[in-house]
């Protein structure tokens, strides 16, 4: 059986494994919302609705309200892949956002993570 490409997926069945990997390090729900909502520009609200209505990596990072430009700051590997390389948009912010969480799960500030 062939591998769901990331645009595919379901942001609303990986965002629980997100959160999962953050709250095993003692983080919160809520950081991982902070992280979500910094790179797109969602609130609370509109991350919400995302997640009720099911949408795929691609309709969430393509109907985002404003992603953060300071996400190019972003850098190091997730599973072995530089995020920087990573050609394709979706897959990129979507790296971007396993970066930040993996970050969280590290310890890192939460003001260190969001590069404020």
């Amino acid at each position: 059986m062939a591998r769901k490409s990331i645009v595919e997926m379901s942001f609303s069945q990986v965002y629980p494994l997100l959160v999962q990997k953050a709250e095993r390090k003692g983080r919160t729900r809520a950081e991982v919302d902070a992280a979500c909502c910094w790179l797109t520009g969602y609130d609370e609200a509109g991350l919400a609705r995302q997640l009720e209505r099911g949408v795929t990596y691609q309709e969430f990072f393509d109907e985002a309200p404003a992603m953060n430009p300071n996400r190019v700051l972003i850098t190091g590997k997730v599973c072995g892949v530089d995020v920087a390389a990573i050609e394709d948009p979706v897959e990129r912010c979507a790296r971007y956002l396993d970066k930040l969480v993996d970050e969280l799960a590290r310890g890192k500030a939460l003001e260190k993570v969001l590069r404020s």
